[in-house]
This record gives C-alpha cells, structure tokens and sequence, in this order.
C-alpha cells in the first residue's frame, strides 16, 4: 500500500522546484500555469529566503511544489493508495485524492496563507519541540506549567518521543523546564512566534468557512488520513468542518501515521520540500514494529531515481 505524505511548511529553501522545472515538463507546465499576485517562480528560484518564508508566500508555493511532484509521479504511472499530511501538507493530500482541482487546491492554500498569516499579526508566542518523553506526560505538564504561567498547549503530535508545545513564553519556557529536569527529556526551541494549531486562529477557521462554501469539493477517491481525528476521512464526514477545525487544534500526526500501518501502508514518498516526514515516519513505524520503504522528493534527481530515469 503505497502512500503520499505531503510536507508542512518551514523547510522552504531558495531554489525549491527550479532543477525540476528544467528536467520535468509536467512540473513545467503547473507553475507555468499558476496565476497569483505575485512572481511566484522568480521566488521560489531566487528568494530573498525572507520573503518565501512568509507564510503568505510560503503556502502558495508549497502547493505549486507539491501539484508539480504530483503531476510528473501521476505522467510516469505512479499513484497513491492512500495520502497524508502534516497541516498545510494536509490540503496537497486532499488534492491528491481528487478532491478539488489544481486551480481550487491553489487559491484554496493561497487563502489559508493569508487568512492566517492575517489571524496572528501582532501575537507572539513561542513552540518548543519536546522530544524523548510520551504524549500523556507533555500533556501532563503543560497543565501544570498552564496553571501559573499563562497558556500553552501540544500542538503538534508528531511521532512517539516527539510533541510540539505552543504558548505564552512563561509557560513554554515552564513546561521546558519541568520536562527536562524532571523526565530527562530534550526541549528544542523552534524558530517561530506564531501559535499555529491552536484556538488563537479561530479567525482563521471561520474565514476558511466562509471560503470553502465557494468551492467545489469532490469525493475523495483514495483513503485520506485526517490531522484533526488522525484517522481516515469517512464517507460521510463533514470535510469542510474538519479543515476549519485544523488550523485551530492540534495536529494528531502520529495517530495518522499509526493509522495508515494499521491498514497495511508499506510504502511512503514524502512530497517535500524537505524531509521531516520521513523521519517522523520511520520512527511510527519502529515503534510499531512496521517494516517500510521511504523515498523523500525535494530535488529533480530524487524524482529521476523514483521513476526510473537516473543516469
């Protein structure tokens, strides 16, 4: 069972997709299609790194990577049995599954970009990855650190030993504290201030509401492993409401991917940029006690080796 695992933001680089654009004329032909308001080949090929980092730009261009990869893998035979992703990457999975158009599926994460990059201006928050404990425990003391030092919360669920916080520097900086002193485990301050997947993006979420009810949205044709419940799209579930609920709730990465080994996935090619998911997965399915195959796609000749054309 082969799977599609599309990346979240954060390891855009200046230069993203140029070597495939030379190689692929299907990667071509998506970016060369993609009206926006701005240059969004000249940014991904030559930066500054300043500006493709902002999430108004990144997202956009992420999906244009992402629609791009799909469509030379889609030219050379390869499909996925089933699809996943982490937060943004979420939505190139719905595309992969047929849900909306190019054109939609662009315009749609263009939005989410905006609306919010739009919801957390003027916040400032802080995200440490916690890793070498297990969920209950980061859970555990984020509500003790909460409870004097102001708001944090797990945001992200990323895989066995690896949880992301996200709160007010006082209770991240607590929660920091608690858990390395008192159960050894290693925080990583993440280089963000945004509070991404968390209820302080409600604005976010409803303007998504409001968007979605202008577009199309199809059944899903393959299995689609959701951040929200971290378990499969059903039939007859609310889409719209579970990617309202995603940008303001945290992100069950690690129950997706535990989800989709159950149901017999072996095979996973990350659609970067970046290889983040290819770790993560590699240890859920250790921890399992899966057996695996993973490929990452970041440049043209990791493409070439996929489908065969590799010098």
């Amino acid at each position: 069972m082969r799977v599609f695992l599309y990346a979240g933001q954060g390891a855009q680089f200046v230069g993203m997709g140029q070597d495939m654009y030379e190689a692929f004329p299907e990667y071509k032909e998506v970016v060369d299609s993609v009206k926006l308001g701005f240059d969004h080949k000249k940014l991904m090929e030559e930066g500054p790194i300043e500006v493709l980092s902002d999430t108004v730009y990144t997202q956009p261009c992420y999906a244009i990577f992402a629609a791009g990869v799909t469509e030379v893998l889609r030219k050379h035979g390869i499909t996925p049995d089933a699809a996943c992703g982490l937060s943004l990457g979420e939505y190139g999975a719905l595309y992969a599954a047929g849900v909306w158009s190019r054109d939609d599926y662009i315009d749609i994460v263009s939005y989410r970009g905006k609306v919010m990059s739009d919801a957390v201006k003027g916040m400032t928050y802080s995200m440490s990855a916690i890793v070498g404990s297990d969920a209950q425990t980061v859970e555990k003391v984020c509500a003790q650190a909460a409870a004097d030092n102001g708001f944090v919360t797990v945001a992200n669920y990323n895989c066995p030993g690896q949880y992301v916080v996200c709160g007010e520097e006082k209770a991240v900086a607590a929660v920091e504290e608690i858990m390395a002193n008192e159960y050894k485990a290693k925080p990583k301050r993440l280089n963000t201030t945004s509070p991404f997947h968390t209820y302080l993006l409600k604005e976010a979420g409803d303007k998504l509401k409001e968007k979605f009810e202008t577009v199309k949205f199809n059944k899903a044709s393959i299995p689609v492993a959701m951040n929200v419940t971290g378990k499969l799209l059903e039939e007859n579930e609310d889409l719209k409401a579970l990617l309202e609920e995603q940008v303001q709730k945290s992100v069950r990465f690690e129950d997706c991917l535990k989800t989709l080994l159950e149901k017999g996935a072996d095979e996973f090619i990350e659609i970067g940029p970046g290889k983040v998911l290819t770790g993560l997965v590699r240890k859920t399915a250790r921890a399992i006690g899966k057996n695996i195959n993973v490929s990452t796609i970041q440049k043209a000749e990791d493409l070439k080796k996929l489908i065969g054309q590799e010098n």
